[in-house]
């Protein structure tokens, strides 16, 4: 119960997020520096946030791989050596979509 609420509550932020650039990038061109301050203003709230999702969402898949391999190992102790790999290396896969997000996040602010 408690988990479809998050759910919800989540989803709805989400497409408010979403919706406010798009509304943004919407409007028509009146005057050469009417919606200016607005547009950039938009554009950096979303790259900050989009950079706070990317983390959070990375931290949690991380610290969930990780324990993941930690109660494999605990289980069986002989497997260590075949499962510390392919962690480093999911790990490192994840770090990657986080800095992607990053890059994108610059790419954001370079048009402001």
């Amino acid at each position: 119960m408690l988990r479809n609420r998050i759910g919800t509550i989540v989803t709805m932020a989400g497409i408010a997020i979403l919706a406010s650039p798009l509304l943004a990038m919407a409007q028509e061109a009146a005057g050469a520096g009417d919606g200016a301050p607005l547009r950039a203003g938009l554009i950096a709230i979303a790259a900050n946030i989009g950079i706070g999702i990317a983390a959070f969402g990375s931290a949690l898949g991380q610290g969930r791989m990780a324990a993941s391999a930690m109660e494999s190992i605990g289980r069986n102790p002989n497997s260590a050596g075949q499962i510390f790999v392919p962690m480093i290396i999911g790990l490192a896969f994840i770090e990657a979509l986080t800095l992607y997000a990053l890059v994108i996040a610059f790419f954001l602010q370079a048009k402001i």
